[in-house]
């Protein structure tokens, strides 16, 4: 909350470019990312929210957005339909 206290970043429309673009404005901008990825069986309010069947698997995912200095600046957590849903990476080895 330092980070951002005050900005447009804590309004619902953060304008063109996002979160992304207002965090590079404030000299915060993203420069690696990490995904934590899970799966599970999805509890009641989610069945609900998602309109799904109470035996379909939902898919987690975690983005944590770091500055080059490594400071975390934005969480993102995301639960997805596990039927709905193909999760593609592709990165150098």
């Amino acid at each position: 909350m330092s980070v951002v206290a005050g900005s447009v970043i804590l309004r619902k429309d953060t304008g063109p470019g996002g979160i992304y673009a207002r965090l590079a404005e404030l000299g915060h901008g993203p420069a690696r990312f990490r995904e934590e990825v899970c799966s599970r069986m999805p509890v009641k309010a989610e069945t609900t929210v998602l309109h799904i069947p109470t035996g379909t698997p939902v898919i987690l995912i975690r983005r944590t957005a770091f500055t080059g200095e490594g400071r975390p600046v934005e969480v993102n957590e995301m639960t997805l339909d596990a039927a709905s849903y193909v999760l593609e990476y592709d990165f150098d080895a």
